[in-house]
């Protein structure tokens, strides 16, 4: 794997969290997910397939639970996602948030 690859997979994992630590009910599914790390403000490109394997790598780290499946799957963030989007903790294969103003 490159290391372009390996960042994008991080960065992947940390706006996904990032998402879901500022919604009011932690959480959403495969597709708003999908849509939202597509979009302009955020920009990292990702496919379905992609963002379904994340939540998976995320969910079986202990970092969200998922209900559903593909594109049904929704994805909750736990306390230890939280702590990773605020950047209270770290994990090696998650970029680090950047301080907030």
């Amino acid at each position: 794997m490159t290391d372009y690859v390996a960042d994008m997979r991080e960065h992947r994992r940390l706006a996904i969290l990032i998402f879901l630590e500022r919604l009011s009910n932690y959480s959403s599914n495969a597709s708003i997910i999908t849509d939202m790390l597509n979009s302009p403000k955020v920009a990292v490109t990702s496919s379905r397939s992609q963002v379904g394997t994340e939540l998976a790598w995320l969910a079986e780290n202990g970092f969200v639970v998922l209900e559903g499946s593909g594109e049904f799957a929704s994805a909750t963030a736990t306390p230890s996602g939280m702590d990773i989007a605020r950047g209270r903790s770290m994990h090696p294969e998650i970029k680090r948030p950047t301080p907030r103003p």
